[in-house]
């Protein structure tokens, strides 16, 4: 059992993102240990372990530490036999047919389920096998992001709500029991506020979920995508983004409260097979100080 503190944490130096390292994470936490890791992921964000060894139990177990284990509706059949609380992203195929989800193209930016009225608190992937080149994921610091807003962008979106399209996947796709729309003000969705406030920490982050399909609720069309190709222009070009380049045994987890990701394509004719589990979240409240 890790009862004491003996393992490092160590920044990426990138803004966001800190490697645990000296940790064998199929072992028990003792409380010690638990609260220095759940300490350093509320300070950097992004955690990663390398070399890990874990069973659908060890993955399921580290992750309930954290809070209530969610599942992904529609993705059932994905999951691992007797762990429903697991879903496999993979681009493999057995006798025709996926054996998980998202395939191997480019995932744009996003913040995990940010459609629904309770978004995950939280995501945790572990990877079993990983191509040779490719698939890449990169993590953006949402806290930076507001902090290092212009004045003026910092006033636009004070006290202003976004609607999430529920309609397409992070890679555009539109996802099934779902029609077309030409009109953005009419897209699918929940309403969360453009400023969001971190429930254990208190800090506001701009709480973007993705670009595709968004609407700046109650804003004419023109004036509403102009504010956000400003957002994103903002957020793309800061300096507080981490690219994480995979390994077999990489254990990577984070706060999808306060973060946003995105994925590299890779060759579809490589396997990448990762196990993935969510955390409850709770609603997305407005930053007191930014109504």
């Amino acid at each position: 059992m890790h009862g004491g503190i003996e393992f490092e944490v160590n920044a990426t130096g990138h803004g966001i993102g800190a490697e645990i390292s000296g940790i064998d994470l199929s072992e028990p936490l003792g409380e010690e240990a638990f609260d220095r890791i759940h300490a350093a992921w509320l300070e950097h964000l992004v955690l990663i372990f390398r070399d890990q060894r874990l069973s659908d139990a060890d993955l399921k177990a580290f992750s309930r530490r954290f809070g209530e284990l969610d599942q992904v509706p529609g993705w059932e059949p994905f999951a691992p036999a007797g762990h429903p609380e697991i879903l496999v992203v993979s681009n493999v195929t057995e006798d025709g047919t996926p054996i998980g989800v998202l395939g191997d193209g480019e995932a744009a930016w996003h913040t995990d389920m940010a459609y629904i009225e309770l978004p995950p608190a939280a995501s945790l992937l572990y990877a079993l096998e990983i191509p040779d080149s490719g698939g890449e994921t990169s993590f953006m610091n949402m806290y930076a992001a507001l902090d290092s807003l212009p004045d003026e962008l910092r006033e636009a979106v004070r006290g202003k709500q976004l609607n999430h399209d529920a309609s397409h996947d992070s890679g555009g796709n539109l996802r099934p029991n779902h029609r077309p729309f030409a009109d953005v003000t009419s897209a699918p969705g929940v309403r969360h506020p453009l400023v969001r406030t971190h429930p254990q920490t208190g800090r506001p982050a701009l709480f973007l979920g993705r670009r595709l399909h968004a609407w700046v609720v109650g804003e004419r069309l023109s004036d509403s995508e102009s504010l956000l190709d400003r957002l994103w222009e903002h957020c793309e070009q800061g300096d507080f983004v981490y690219r994480h380049r995979w390994r077999p045994g990489d254990l990577l987890m984070w706060d999808n409260r306060v973060t946003m990701h995105r994925r590299d394509p890779f060759d579809g004719g490589q396997r990448r097979v990762m196990h993935r589990t969510q955390l409850r979240g709770r609603e997305p409240v407005v930053a007191a100080a930014e109504v």
